[in-house]
């Protein structure tokens, strides 16, 4: 599995993606980059390996794709324009991740260091809250759904 999408926004551009292979921070901030932005944020999530004194052996990311796609642009959208901010990076991994891996990186420039800080919480905060893309927790003495919403 591994879609992106990008496209331009009336002052920038925003790039998706929702792929099965490694994140790639480098291709993340080049995405981002102008000349026109001085300030550029990143968020990085990675699998921990212990959940509440529980040892992590695993982590499993599925989505519904096509919405997950969808809802992430509405997100980064909507980001741009509470924070009017130029340029919006999400890749998002899906299936089977290792303590260490990154799961998911948020790229957002801008020409003002607090509206990229401003953005890229509120982008993660939001796709955690909102796009499907589910999180099982695999353990030594079982397993988890995380964070599961529609």
């Amino acid at each position: 599995m591994n879609t992106s999408v990008s496209y331009k926004n009336k002052n920038g551009m925003i790039d998706i993606k929702i792929t099965d292979t490694l994140l790639d921070i480098t291709e993340c901030l080049a995405t981002a980059q102008d000349l026109g932005s001085g300030g550029i944020a990143t968020f990085i999530g990675t699998v921990r390996n212990v959940t509440e004194n529980k040892p992590v052996i695993r982590l499993e990311y599925e989505c519904y794709q096509s919405m997950a796609e969808k809802e992430i642009k509405k997100v980064a959208e909507k980001a741009v324009s509470i924070f009017s901010v130029r340029n919006v990076v999400v890749h998002h991994r899906v299936g089977t991740l290792f303590p260490g891996d990154a799961a998911v990186m948020i790229v957002v420039s801008d020409g003002h260091r607090d509206a990229v800080f401003d953005a890229c919480k509120y982008i993660i905060d939001t796709i955690k809250q909102t796009v499907p893309i589910w999180k099982k927790e695999i353990f030594e003495d079982g397993e988890e759904w995380v964070s599961a919403h529609p």
